[in-house]
């Protein structure tokens, strides 16, 4: 058999419930149909499928070796279709056993991805998410066009009329030195802070960040003692050594080298960092991913206020 656009689906159902009930007067009664109606069904199953399906015993109808085999596909098919059928626009996040692709690129996986998975786990015990990491925006936009990734959390993107975005949160930034660092008594005025030895973290292994630039357009350079891939090896580096990093806020809190740092505001202006959610416009629609969505803003909310409250 296959030519299914032939076959008639309702005998699947007929099937389905002459396996469950083994007889086809309480199979009939359980998807509302008469005897006579049944048996027709029957008759035009064993003919579909070349096999007697279901022989008569003392206790009732008996599955074939061919039945057995059929019932699992047939009632696993019957129950997707039911689920599609029954779709009504609600996502009910208690019950759903969805699993959701979500990229992000490193700070957002460190900062977020612990308090999303605490949420989901609360919310939607039965969700699994599957993370997809990236470095470059521009992958975060690959993923999202090939379907890879439901929705990805990193620096915005840029949007398009297939891709849609939203702001999560700001990083602003933070010089540190070691504690005991001789500039950490004296203040981190802009000679001090171009005299010092610095560590630049670039995931991509450029030696030319955003204090470079900033530092450039007032005509003055600094020497870069160490680039650095890893941007959360940053803090502990920084704590052992005379060097200088100008990073991320959240990175320095989170790190178990806080304590042993001294943290500065950078004597030259640093716009903060901004992290989107960014999705294909073709999952804009799905209910279930705009609760998903909403999950994610919701907690990156208030990762928002706990940064406004440590400023």
């Amino acid at each position: 058999m296959n030519n299914l656009p032939a076959v008639d689906l309702n005998l699947l159902v007929a099937f389905d419930a002459i396996m469950a009930e083994r007889s086809v007067t309480r199979a009939g009664a359980r998807i509302g149909r008469t005897q006579p109606a049944m048996s027709a069904a029957l008759a035009r199953l064993r003919q579909l499928f070349q096999d007697e399906l279901f022989v008569r015993s003392p206790s009732g109808l008996e599955p074939t070796p061919r039945a057995l085999d059929l019932a699992e596909p047939i009632g696993k098919s019957l129950r997707h279709a039911q689920e599609a059928l029954a779709f009504s626009g609600v996502f009910d996040p208690r019950s759903s056993s969805a699993s959701f692709r979500l990229g992000l690129s490193e700070h957002p996986a460190f900062v977020l991805l612990p308090k999303l998975l605490a949420a989901i786990r609360q919310a939607a015990p039965n969700i699994s998410i599957d993370v997809k990491g990236f470095i470059a925006r521009e992958k975060a936009v690959e993923m999202l066009d090939a379907g890879e990734v439901d929705a990805a959390v990193g620096v915005p993107v840029s949007t398009s009329p297939r891709i849609l975005s939203r702001l999560l949160f700001e990083e602003s930034f933070v010089s540190i030195v070691r504690a005991d660092h001789p500039a950490a008594a004296r203040g981190l005025d802009l000679d001090t802070f171009v005299a010092l030895d610095h560590l630049l973290v670039s995931p991509e292994g450029d030696r030319y960040g955003h204090v470079d630039r900033k530092l450039s357009e007032l005509g003055l350079r600094r020497r870069l003692g160490l680039t650095l891939p890893q941007m959360y090896a940053a803090p502990a580096i920084v704590a052992e050594t005379d060097l200088v990093a100008t990073l991320m806020r959240g990175i320095v809190d989170v790190s178990d080298s806080r304590a042993q740092l001294s943290l500065h505001k950078p004597p030259i202006e640093l716009l903060p960092v901004s992290f989107a959610l960014s999705w294909h416009r073709r999952n804009d629609s799905h209910v279930g991913q705009q609760w998903f969505r909403e999950l994610i803003g919701s907690v990156a909310a208030k990762k928002q206020d706990r940064l406004g409250e440590s400023n």
